[in-house]
């Protein structure tokens, strides 16, 4: 986002939006945690770059995307956790930056069954043609 103003212009950058997401993501009632992935991995080892695990943003002038990766915790109703989850990154973000968010996509990768037991993720089977 850059924005002109009388003494030059503001420019917020993506990873300060993901950042606002994680955040606003994980004060959720029933997120568990963000779910990185491995595509993550290795492209923040070929990159370099410290990308914001789980969230993924398209910044325009005055609008946003977010996809969001996430874990829930085992019990939850998962369609009413991810529409709060959507309401809360979106008021982040629009609160926060002045960003109109389009879209907040969600998409739940694994199932954590207890603070402190390990997440069960669930592979998506290569799609053969």
């Amino acid at each position: 986002m850059a924005e002109m103003m009388e003494g030059g212009t503001v420019k917020i950058a993506d990873d300060v939006v993901a950042v606002i997401a994680g955040i606003a993501a994980l004060d959720t009632e029933g997120i568990a945690s963000m779910s990185g992935g491995i595509t993550e991995g290795i492209a923040r080892y070929v990159s370099g770059k410290n990308v914001q695990k789980g969230v993924t943003v398209e910044v325009g002038q005055v609008e946003a995307a977010i996809d969001l990766r996430v874990i829930v915790y085992y019990g939850v109703k998962i369609d009413e956790a991810c529409r709060q989850l959507q309401v809360n990154v979106k008021e982040a973000i629009e609160n926060m930056t002045g960003l109109q968010v389009v879209e907040v996509n969600v998409k739940v990768e694994g199932v954590q069954f207890r603070k402190d037991d390990e997440i069960a993720i669930v592979e998506e089977e290569p799609k053969v043609r």
